[in-house]
């Protein structure tokens, strides 16, 4: 019964377009007739647990029943993301005034929310003098880039930015964040954060799921949903394990940016062991949440987080290594 709701939601939620660019080709790669291939999307769906885009990007087309029962698709991750952050404890996460409340130790960069500028205006003169002159207005729930405004600090003080908050539904402000040198010479066009899965295990231990580079091309955000790359990181070394990846199929993996034409095997990312000890305390100041996303940006001061997810994305964590990694969560 669950699955053929799942199925609805998918055909609601379908982006047509990009379903049928896939299908075709999917069709070109294989040789079969589009009718085989969406007659095997219905049946993967339900005997997977997977979306129907889900489908292409894993690769189902072109692997046997054993390579795809490996894959953790959307229905799955639903189900045990559902049990390892409930509903009553994830608010935290979903919530971004909430998340810097509670993680705010963890940030690199100054946040503020509008209570905080109305009972401490001085907070609102330390943000506009940031070294980068430039501020964020976020929303609290949006995701993926979304929800996001810059503005320069020039074009405000510390009447106008309240004004500007409480006119245009912004819960949020901070200062604009300047990634490393070394990342700003692989991808200068966003900020490219590192995602780290971490879990906990039955003795609130902290196992690393997996970790990925987000890298942007010529694009003011970094997510895959919005065209980007996204490459595997060594946990042992902090350096780029191999190439990067779209979560469009017709696309091609990248051993070199394509912009920039840096090399991506290989790269390192600074700051890793501070980075991997930051995150694992995140990991367990909250252990509530057991399973979890999380965005970090690493700067020349250091590495901070910018966010937590309990909804973290199961494609950034298969794709870049190319490989179904469901069996990594069975034991918990």
């Amino acid at each position: 019964m669950n699955r053929a709701i799942y199925l609805g939601y998918y055909l609601k939620k379908l982006d047509r377009e990009k379903f049928r660019v896939f299908l075709n080709h999917a069709s070109k790669l294989t040789g079969k007739p589009r009718t085989a291939i969406l007659s095997d999307v219905v049946r993967s769906v339900f005997t997977y647990n997977i979306s129907i885009l889900e489908y292409f990007q894993f690769g189902f087309f072109d692997l046997s029943q054993k390579e795809r029962e490996q894959w953790a698709g959307t229905g799955y991750m639903y189900e045990y993301q559902l049990r390892m952050n409930p509903r009553n404890d994830r608010h935290i996460l979903e919530d971004k005034t909430l998340f810097y409340k509670h993680y705010g130790d963890f940030f690199v960069h100054r946040v503020a929310d509008i209570e905080t500028i109305k009972n401490q205006p001085e907070i609102a003169d330390e943000i506009l003098a940031n070294p980068s002159g430039r501020l964020v207005f976020k929303s609290a729930e949006g995701n993926c880039g979304t929800d996001v405004e810059i503005k320069r600090c020039s074009d405000f003080n510390r009447a106008s930015i309240l004004d500007f908050m409480e006119k245009r539904g912004f819960p949020l402000v901070e200062e604009f964040i300047e990634q490393h040198p070394q990342l700003n010479r692989l991808s200068p066009s966003a900020v490219n954060t590192v995602r780290i899965f971490t879990q906990l295990d039955d003795r609130n231990e902290v196992v690393i799921l997996g970790c990925r580079l987000r890298i942007s091309v010529n694009s003011p955000v970094d997510n895959m949903a919005a065209g980007n790359l996204a490459a595997p990181i060594d946990e042992t070394t902090g350096q780029l394990s191999g190439p990067a990846v779209y979560s469009d199929i017709t696309k091609e993996v990248q051993e070199c940016h394509p912009v920039t034409k840096v090399k991506i095997p290989g790269f390192q990312i600074p700051y890793w062991e501070e980075t991997l000890e930051m995150v694992k305390k995140a990991a367990l100041h909250r252990p509530q949440n057991r399973s979890i996303g999380w965005d970090v940006v690493i700067t020349e001061k250091g590495p901070g987080l910018i966010e937590g997810n309990h909804d973290w994305c199961k494609l950034l964590w298969q794709l870049p290594v190319r490989r179904g990694m469901k069996s990594a969560l069975k034991e918990f």
